[in-house]
């Protein structure tokens, strides 16, 4: 599943990557710093989420109270929980006979 971001408090302005279940196969930021980003990306893929969220969660930059890295775990996070509750409306679509929205 493919999922964009869009970044908070970073030179970054937004995050597009990519979900197998929980284990993340692509990242690609747009803007921030190019090199160190590409680097991170490479790092992550193949992680599970849990695992890019205990690495980068509450990581800073400079002044600021969040990082690039810190707003990647939270997009890991929204695109997991994203897909959950996709999977989950396929499931109750799929169960679903029809009748619940008639009146009797």
């Amino acid at each position: 599943m493919q999922y964009k971001y869009k970044t908070h408090g970073t030179c970054s302005r937004s995050i597009t990557l990519e979900l197998d279940g929980n284990i993340v196969r692509s990242v690609n930021f747009e803007g921030g710093c190019n090199g160190n980003l590409k680097g991170i990306s490479k790092l992550v893929e193949g992680m599970p989420v849990e695992k890019v969220e205990q690495l980068l969660s509450g990581t800073t930059c400079g002044l600021k109270k969040t990082s690039c890295p810190d707003q990647l775990a939270k997009a890991v996070r929204e695109a997991m929980e994203h897909s959950k509750a996709d999977n989950t409306q396929k499931t109750d679509n799929i169960n679903n006979d029809g009748d619940n929205d008639k009146v009797y």
